[in-house]
C-alpha cells in the first residue's frame, strides 16, 4: 500500500491536480477552494482549514497564471538589485518585501551581479518571463542604459536612482542632504575642516554624499581635503583610516557609512589618537551595530523601512492608475543623530 507522499508523489506525476479535486476532497463548492487559493473573500476558518489539508494531501498548487489572468495580478513584485553585499541594500529589500507582503504581494528578487553592461543587458532581456506586476529596480543609472527598450512593455517600474533619464517615478534618499549634516555638525563643533572617508567611486550614492560633504565645506569657506576611498567594509576603512590617523592635522572625519567607521576607530587606536578627544567621527546609516561602538557613534540616520514602504506604494499606484502625468520624485529626508563619537577639537 502506498504510503500519503507516495499517493501525492504519483498522483502529481499521473496528472495535475484539479481544484475540482480538492473540492471533493474537503466537501465544499470549487467557488470555496478559489476563495482560499486567491485570499479573496471570507471563508469559516473551519472551512478553510479543510481546504488547505486537502491541497496539502492532494499536492494542490494554484496555477498562478490562470489566476493572473482571471484577476489582473500576479500579486507580486519583482526587485532587481546590483548587489547584496552593503548593510543599506539588504535592509532596503528587506523593506520592499515586508511593505509588500502588507499589501498581500510577495517578492521576486533577482540579483544584478553582472561586471559588465552585457551582462546587465542579459539580465534584462530574461524579465519577459517574469510573472510580476511592477519593478522596483534598486540600481545606479550607468547600468541602465538600455533598460527603456528592454523592460517588460507594460509593466510599471519604479527607479531608486534619480539620475535615470527616462525615469517617471523615482524613490530614494537625501543622500547629499545627510552629507551636508554630518559636516555642519563638525564645523559647528568647531573643527578647522572636515577629512572624508568615501565609498567606492562606481558608487553613486558614495558620490552625492561626496558632494554633500563638498558642498558644506566650501559654503563655510573651509580647505577641502582630499577624498580617502573604502569599500564600504570595516577593512577598508581601517586602511583607509591608517592614512588619517597619520595626519595630525585630521580632527574630524565623515565616513560614508557605518562600517567604515568602525575600521577608523581601530585605524586611530593603533596611532593612539582618540574617539572624541583627538579625532570626532560621524558614520552614515545608524546601524544597531553603530550605536554599540565605544564610544557609541554619531552618524546619519537612513529610514529604510520608509524607503521600502514608499518604493511599495509607488508601484502599486503605478498598478492601480498607471503613469503620472509628470515625473514623480520622492527624496526620503535623512536625520542626524549625536553620539558621543562627537566634541569639540582639543585646544
Amino acid at each position: 500500500m502506498l504510503t500519503m507522499s507516495e499517493q501525492r508523489r504519483s498522483g502529481r506525476e499521473s496528472r495535475r491536480v484539479s481544484m475540482a479535486d480538492v473540492a471533493a476532497r474537503a466537501g465544499v463548492s470549487m467557488q470555496t477552494v478559489s476563495r482560499v487559493a486567491n485570499g479573496t473573500a471570507a471563508v469559516v476558518p473551519e472551512t478553510r482549514q479543510r481546504v488547505l489539508r486537502a491541497m496539502n494531501e492532494l499536492g494542490y498548487r494554484p496555477n498562478s497564471a490562470a489566476r493572473a489572468l482571471k484577476l489582473g495580478s500576479f500579486r507580486t513584485l519583482g526587485v532587481l538589485s546590483h548587489t547584496l553585499s552593503t548593510l543599506g541594500d539588504v535592509r532596503t529589500i528587506e523593506a520592499i518585501a515586508l511593505s509588500a507582503a502588507a499589501e498581500g504581494y510577495a517578492t521576486t528578487l533577482i540579483p544584478v551581479h553582472a561586471t559588465s553592461q552585457a551582462g546587465v543587458d542579459r539580465v534584462f532581456s530574461r524579465l519577459q518571463e517574469l510573472a510580476v506586476d511592477a519593478l522596483i529596480l534598486n540600481m545606479e543609472a550607468p547600468m541602465l542604459v538600455h533598460a527603456a527598450e528592454m523592460l517588460p512593455p507594460g509593466v510599471p517600474v519604479v527607479y531608486m536612482d534619480p539620475d535615470v533619464a527616462e525615469a517617471q517615478v523615482i524613490v530614494d534618499t537625501d543622500q547629499a542632504g545627510g552629507a551636508r549634516q554630518a559636516t555642519e555638525h563638525l564645523l559647528g563643533l568647531g573643527h578647522r575642516t572636515v577629512h572624508h572617508l568615501a565609498g567606492p567611486a562606481t558608487s553613486r550614492p558614495a558620490a552625492r554624499r561626496i558632494e554633500g560633504w563638498r558642498d558644506a565645506l566650501r559654503g563655510a569657506g573651509r580647505e577641502v581635503p582630499a577624498v580617502v576611498r573604502g569599500d564600504w567594509s570595516v577593512e577598508s576603512g581601517y586602511l583607509a583610516g591608517r592614512e588619517l590617523a597619520g595626519d595630525p592635522a585630521c580632527t574630524a572625519v565623515f565616513c560614508s557609512n557605518d562600517q567604515m567607521a568602525l575600521g577608523l576607530y581601530r585605524a586611530l587606536a593603533e596611532a593612539g589618537r582618540r574617539v572624541p578627544d583627538d579625532v570626532s567621527v560621524v558614520g552614515f546609516d545608524d546601524t544597531a551595530d553603530g550605536r554599540g561602538y565605544a564610544p557609541p557613534l554619531t552618524s546619519v540616520h537612513q529610514d529604510f523601512a520608509d524607503v521600502g514602504h514608499r518604493c511599495v506604494a509607488s508601484a502599486l499606484e503605478l498598478v492601480r492608475s498607471g503613469p503620472p502625468p509628470e515625473p514623480q520624485v520622492t527624496i526620503v529626508q535623512t536625520q542626524l543623530v549625536v553620539r558621543e563619537s562627537t566634541a569639540p577639537p582639543a585646544a
